[in-house]
């Protein structure tokens, strides 16, 4: 699948590719992809059912591999690639089955294992929204503040809402992200353990418990070779909440793209 995606920065060097989460959009990276950009082409991606890039039943992460390496060849066959939450497992399960086309791996605030939580009430709250007659994000966030107290993850949420449909519409694909919600916290079986070998760098939230003392086993156990790193005072969501530490320590991680 050909994936909307966006590049900036100059036309030469080692490309960085960076991966959104669940119900992100590629610009949600947009603070990290203009400081690494300085130095270093830098593209943004919608995953599959995400953004403008196209709708499809298959959400695993097989398929969400796939579309990214798609994408990595376009831009030359081999990147430094960084994902969060969702996003970092796709990055994950690419490196693992095709390591040649990465040279270095970010992963930030998400782990390679199946998660208890579950995040259909999310999409259940989008789908369940009446959008005759909206006009303006503010009305959705009023009627969807009934479903979800947290006023950040509503403003997340609605960011995918597109205002300028008639009538008003999801950019996401809602009913097959419910469908597939089971692989999206889960994590796919069989992959082979160590198969990569670049650096790799996990990036977790020091407010977040996606990245537990499992989840850390789970990261040496697939690459060993892992560095992670805690920033302090972050959740889950710590390229959002700070956006200028996250970008420094992906800049100081990734370097120059020389080498390996």
């Amino acid at each position: 699948m050909e994936l909307n995606h966006t590049i900036i920065g100059p036309d030469q060097g080692l490309p960085i590719l960076l991966v959104h989460g669940l119900y992100g959009q590629g610009r949600n990276l947009g603070a990290q992809a203009r400081r690494l950009a300085e130095t270093r082409p830098v593209a943004t991606v919608d995953l599959r059912n995400h953004g403008d890039s196209p709708h499809d039943a298959d959400a695993s992460y097989p398929a969400l591999a796939a579309d990214l390496e798609q994408v990595i060849r376009d831009l030359g066959g081999r990147v430094d690639l960084v994902g969060h939450s969702m996003g970092g497992k796709a990055a994950m399960v690419l490196a693992l089955t095709h390591p040649a086309l990465v040279r270095r791996l970010g992963i930030m605030d998400i782990a390679p294992v199946a998660y208890d939580h579950d995040q259909t009430r999310y999409v259940d709250a989008m789908a369940g929204l009446d959008l005759q007659g909206i006009t303006r994000r503010s009305q959705a966030d009023r009627q969807m503040a009934a479903q979800v107290d947290d006023p950040r993850i509503r403003a997340f949420l609605l960011q995918n809402l597109d205002l300028k449909a008639d009538p008003p519409s999801w950019k996401l694909n809602l009913p097959a992200l419910r469908a597939a919600m089971p692989q999206i916290v889960g994590w796919p079986e069989g992959l082979p353990a160590g198969n990569f070998q670049g650096k790799v760098m996990a990036l977790r939230g020091e407010l977040s418990d996606y990245v537990t003392a499992e989840g850390e086993g789970a990261l040496r156990h697939y690459f060993p070779q892992a560095k992670v790193v805690t920033l302090k005072g972050t959740g889950h969501w710590l390229h959002a909440e700070e956006p200028e530490a996250v970008a420094e320590t992906l800049a100081a991680f990734l370097g120059d793209g020389q080498g390996d």
